[in-house]
């Protein structure tokens, strides 16, 4: 289970997001990994798969489950995956007659993988927030610095005359069609995982698509055949991460360039001094967010190993997403916050060299 992806805790000052970190915390995963276990004895009592009395035993135990840590630790180490574990436990607070009745026909993956949409579920909705509330701003920003004269500036030489608005568009837009896509994709992404041990719902006996069914419905996501090793849902989320991250890291290298001294576009509320040179106001939260989009962009290339599965379940894969995607969700809503301070502190100058061609 992921816990604090930028885990140092004086980096996390910097670069981190808890509050996207929490979503990715043991806690917020067993939480998810519960309320999927519940949903499932519900829906299987729902086609008649298992007793009233069990579902109603399993749900009581899933809300008043009180993990061993140590044993899910121990358990993950093992055995790859936490839910052997977690089942162990989830069956030994549920107690005979009704224990041999938890996660019946299910398998760990989907467990973990809707549990895991869940949470991208609460992820997605915190961050097409952000990406507004930025939008906002820097539209704000648009209506009242928009006719400041600029330089416009192609392959870091001086080019012709502009508007800040000019500049603003070419950071507004990307963002609307980040949202606009993210809109697009949700409907793909926000789906139940449900296969059994191999995909296909055999272990369902002959109710898997109806429980597929029942159990997306009360978990409020969509129905989809089982996607165990079809990472494209997983791989096309992280690409939008990394492409969220990349406009903001264009944006930050231009308020960055504009700070210059020698250029003195952009007044910035506040900056970052220096140990040696008091005199020095460094545009600390623009470079975070150039940081913040290289590093997303080389996290994508490893995600997308991920895509790689060999036949029907790879544990290098799977365990491989672990390790990246809950880095690029920190390092994406970070990288929103950075930017939100910026726009709300930053201020156009005009150009001393507007209405100059160079």
């Amino acid at each position: 289970m992921a816990s604090d992806p930028l885990s140092p805790p004086l980096l996390k000052a910097l670069v981190g997001d808890d509050a996207v970190a929490a979503l990715f915390s043991s806690e917020a995963e067993l939480a998810a990994m519960l309320r999927v276990e519940a949903a499932l004895a519900q829906a299987e009592a729902e086609l008649g798969m298992i007793d009233e009395d069990a579902a109603f035993q399993i749900v009581e135990a899933c809300s008043r489950f009180d993990p061993d840590w140590g044993a899910l630790a121990r358990g993950l180490a093992q055995d790859g995956v936490v839910v052997p574990e977690l089942v162990r436990q989830l069956r030994r607070a549920v107690g005979e007659p009704h224990d041999r009745a938890v996660h019946l026909g299910a398998t760990s993956q989907d467990i973990v993988d809707t549990g895991l949409i869940l949470r991208l579920k609460d992820l997605a909705a915190l961050l097409v927030g952000r990406i507004a509330t930025l939008i906002e701003s820097l539209r704000l920003l648009k209506t009242r610095d928009g006719a400041v004269p600029l330089m416009a500036h192609t392959r870091m030489q001086q080019a012709l005359p502009f508007t800040a608005a000019d500049k603003l568009d070419t950071w507004i837009q990307p963002l609307e069609r980040h949202t606009d896509t993210l809109r697009e994709m949700l409907p793909r992404l926000l789906v139940l995982q449900l296969g059994g041990p191999i995909g296909n719902r055999e272990t369902f006996h002959g109710h898997g698509d109806a429980l597929a069914d029942a159990l997306a419905e009360r978990l409020g996501l969509g129905f989809a055949p089982a996607w165990h090793s079809q990472r494209d849902r997983i791989g096309e989320f992280a690409a939008w991460l990394s492409l969220v991250s990349g406009t903001l890291g264009k944006i930050g290298q231009d308020i960055a360039l504009m700070a210059q001294n020698e250029v003195g576009e952009v007044r910035l509320a506040s900056g970052g001094g220096s140990s040696a040179m008091p005199h020095k106001s460094n545009p600390v939260q623009a470079e975070v967010l150039v940081a913040l989009a290289r590093f997303n962009a080389g996290l994508l290339g490893t995600l997308h190993q991920g895509l790689v599965h060999e036949n029907e379940r790879s544990g290098t894969a799977w365990t491989l997403e672990w390790l990246v995607l809950p880095q690029m969700a920190e390092a994406t809503g970070a990288g929103l916050v950075k930017a939100q301070i910026l726009a709300e502190g930053m201020q156009f100058v005009s150009s001393s060299m507007a209405g100059k061609g160079a």
